[in-house]
């Protein structure tokens, strides 16, 4: 089988290998969007350099703030002339370094911040046509202005932009209901590695003329081009909306609470949210502002959300509650009385990310198998990881609807943050191993980028593997988009 770094691709030099670009060329790049929008001071690039997580820091000669796309493609046909390899960055939001520049020093990073117009909201044809840099929260303001849901719904979702979700395929809350973003998507804009533009902005359901294209794009992490415009699905706006905090004993219950949810309501559950007490304890110590919704702890928890444009969907939430304590499956629950305890119950998890920094030393994983095998899942990864480093905490948690979990781990109380980090390798080994035998994915909604790539040729079929390869070196034939990320 392949390995990743035998890729027949031009590259531009290895990791270790730093170099520089003539000053000439640079004040040509910089003459594309002119010197307001481009950044050489290493001071103010820092923001574009720096993965959230701390783990990647790059360099970069130039940042690039196009503000339309035929600067964008104008850039790239001079990247490409040239073989200068370019990286594609959205919000700077990324969880496994695809988007930020490695550290040889030769390459541009092409924020696409500015190109952050929405186009067009057509609410009879239930369409948005939003570019690349708007922000994920101003999308679905927009579409409620227009009284319709736009349902992508990440921690996130402040800051990341629809280009950098696009290039993604992330999934989030929501994906129960309505689907990971490739579900989202009717048409793109993208800018192409020779700097043609593909006007794929299409708004029909229904187009049986030969390949579907946007696809490539999606989930490619802009190593294939650069998406500069997308037409996203918009739905009916809930009318009603019912969250509920739920404890129960063991992700086991969790699961039966579900499969009951879904007999009783069907598509009208939205969302389905799995958490740890460890992770509802770390939000409420780090958290300024948030509580415990239950009198007492357990050691499970579920939010879950139930949605609909025309029922009083919180009659049924109450009998799905109270069928599931008849039947012991949940210890207790509290219903939100309005929006915004229903907002505070989500927010509960989605701050579970964010706050485990505060905790040390975190290893994170993004992993999904079969719904039905979720628990015996958590049990069998959080017992390697506890063989592995005894004392260590882990914090199974996320979208148990869809069966993708995050396992994450904190490290001991009071133990070396470096020391413990060190085992990041071996123990995602331990638990990718699982999630093998399981049928499942390493990467659920987060991507490859720079930390899975090594992986990907070890878990990929060897034949859909040998086609990504040929679609890259088909589409970008010089190598020079987001060089070593993912293939």
């Amino acid at each position: 089988m392949s390995h990743a770094n035998e890729v027949a691709l031009p590259a531009a030099g290895g990791r270790g290998e730093r170099k520089s670009l003539d000053p000439a060329l640079i004040a040509r790049f910089v003459a594309i969007v002119g010197e307001r929008y481009a950044i050489t001071d290493p001071a103010e690039q820092q923001a574009y350099l720096v993965e959230m997580r701390d783990l990647y820091h790059g360099r970069t000669p130039l940042v690039l703030r196009p503000g339309s796309t035929a600067e964008v493609a104008a850039i790239l046909k001079l990247a490409n002339e040239t073989r200068t390899p370019v990286v594609p960055q959205g919000g700077n939001t990324g969880l496994v370094g695809g988007q930020v520049p490695r550290e040889t020093g030769d390459e541009i990073v092409l924020s696409l911040k500015r190109l952050d117009r929405i186009r067009e909201i057509d609410a009879s044809s239930n369409t948005m046509t939003c570019e690349a840099g708007v922000v994920l929260q101003r999308a679905q303001e927009a579409a409620a202005e227009v009284d319709r849901l736009f349902p992508l719904s990440l921690g996130a979702e402040g800051s990341c932009t629809i280009g950098g979700n696009l290039s993604t395929n992330a999934g989030g809350t929501g994906a129960l209901a309505y689907g990971v973003a490739r579900d989202l998507v009717l048409g793109l804009e993208v800018v192409l590695a020779d700097g043609r533009v593909w006007n794929g902005l299409g708004k029909l359901k229904k187009d049986n003329t030969g390949y579907d294209l946007k696809n490539l794009f999606i989930g490619a992490e802009g190593t294939l081009g650069v998406i500069t415009a997308a037409v996203l699905k918009l739905f009916p706006r809930p009318r009603t909306v019912s969250v509920a905090f739920v404890g129960l004993s063991s992700p086991h219950h969790a699961l039966r609470l579900l499969n009951l949810a879904q007999a009783r309501a069907g598509s009208a559950v939205t969302s389905f949210e799995l958490m740890p007490r460890i992770g509802l304890e770390f939000v409420l110590r780090h958290m300024p502002g948030t509580r415990d919704p239950l009198a007492s702890p357990h050691r499970w928890y579920v939010v879950l959300e139930l949605s609909s444009p025309t029922a009083r969907i919180d009659v049924t939430a109450e009998e799905i509650l109270g069928e599931a304590l008849e039947q012991g499956i949940v210890e207790d629950a509290a219903l939100a009385g309005s929006v915004e305890q229903g907002r505070a119950f989500m927010h509960l998890r989605h701050a579970l990310a964010e706050v485990q920094r505060y905790e040390g030393g975190s290893i994170k994983d993004d992993v999904t198998v079969p719904v039905s095998l979720v628990p015996q899942f958590i049990e069998e990864a959080t017992a390697v990881a506890e063989a592995l480093v005894p004392g260590c905490r882990p914090v199974p948690f996320g979208h148990l609807g869809d069966g993708n979990i995050h396992f994450n781990v904190s490290q001991p109380v009071g133990a070396d943050k470096a020391q413990f980090l060190a085992h990041w390798e071996e123990m995602n080994a331990r638990v990718h191993a699982i999630v093998a035998r399981m049928g499942g994915s390493i990467s659920a909604e987060h991507g490859i980028g720079q930390l899975k790539r090594h992986l990907l040729p070890q878990v990929k079929d060897p034949v859909a593997y040998a086609l990504m390869q040929s679609l890259k070196r088909m589409l970008d034939p010089n190598g020079i988009l987001n060089p070593g990320k993912v293939l």
